[in-house]
């Protein structure tokens, strides 16, 4: 993004899709027009899923959004049989097979960042695996060095999430993901932080996002309870006033969870309706135009 001497910049403020959805696996077309209406710049989407159509239906996809002039990402936790920090080097290749085919369609649909714990499996319990988190650590750099050949190719960026320690144990901290994404060396690999994570593990959001520096290619906001952002208790200003510090021209899309039931409630976590009154519209939009206004 340009900036333009005298005006700030805007950041392109997204929403996940599955805010709306019990289940992963969704037409995403129909969203793209939602945000649209609502104020968004950019709808978050499953990268499993696109990896998965064909190419009609990429293409439907593609020009739905060129259409509405709605930026498109893609977000995923690999599934244990793609973790890409295994022990079993079988595994590690599907792993990296797994993203190449994701960056394919990716680029198939127009799409160019890749978000998510794609470093390992989501969610990632260390106390099964036997093996030490300096062993798993190593692993998971030596495949990312594999996988991100086909990114720099592509010309796409990933994005690792830093996550709470509920639900990965490689990287928890944004001190964690600068030393990884370091460690591959590529420009095409960044961080993906997280205002719901960050909450749980970080001594202060905007110092970690200052950790992160440089290295902080995309953000996710929400609150503390996976409320919209603006209900909670999570310091927006700060958040704000870091992001400026760093002159942070990525992305920063919301990723509310309010329903329960489904896959996605099942595996968010999501035990009671957050928000058992809410047009769930009336709220994307309201949050929108907050996250707007900090970001000014």
């Amino acid at each position: 993004m340009l900036r333009i001497i005298g005006f700030p910049i805007i950041n392109k403020v997204g929403i996940y899709y599955a805010y709306w959805t019990h289940d992963w696996d969704a037409d995403f077309v129909p969203y793209i027009y939602k945000v649209k209406k609502l104020g968004f710049d950019v709808l978050e989407i499953n990268a499993g899923t696109i990896a998965t159509l064909g190419a009609d239906e990429k293409k439907r996809l593609k020009d739905a959004a060129a259409e509405m002039g709605i930026n498109m990402s893609c977000c995923i936790g690999l599934p244990s049989s793609s973790d890409l920090a295994s022990s079993d080097i079988a595994v590690r290749q599907a792993g990296i097979n797994h993203l190449h085919h994701i960056g394919d369609a990716m680029v198939e649909c127009g799409i160019d960042r890749l978000s998510g714990i794609i470093y390992s499996n989501w969610p990632g319990s260390f106390e099964v695996r036997g093996v030490t988190k300096q062993q798993a650590w190593d692993w998971s750099v030596a495949s990312m060095k594999e996988a991100i050949k086909k990114a720099e190719d592509l010309d796409l960026i990933y994005n690792v999430e830093v996550v709470n320690r509920f639900e990965q144990f490689l990287m928890n901290t944004a001190a964690e993901g600068v030393a990884y994404v370091k460690e591959v060396g590529s420009p095409n690999l960044k961080i993906l932080l997280d205002t719901f994570h960050m909450n749980i593990e970080e001594d202060t959001i905007g110092g970690a996002i200052e950790t992160a520096g440089e290295y902080l290619g995309h953000l996710h906001t929400g609150e503390s309870n996976r409320k919209p952002p603006g209900y909670g208790h999570i310091p927006w200003d700060e958040i704000g006033a870091s992001l400026k510090k760093l002159d942070f021209q990525g992305w920063v899309v919301m990723e509310p969870f309010l329903m329960p039931g489904g896959e996605v409630g099942r595996d968010i976590r999501v035990y009671r309706c957050l928000m058992p009154d809410a047009d769930l519209d009336e709220e994307a939009r309201k949050a929108c135009a907050f996250t707007k206004a900090f970001l000014k």
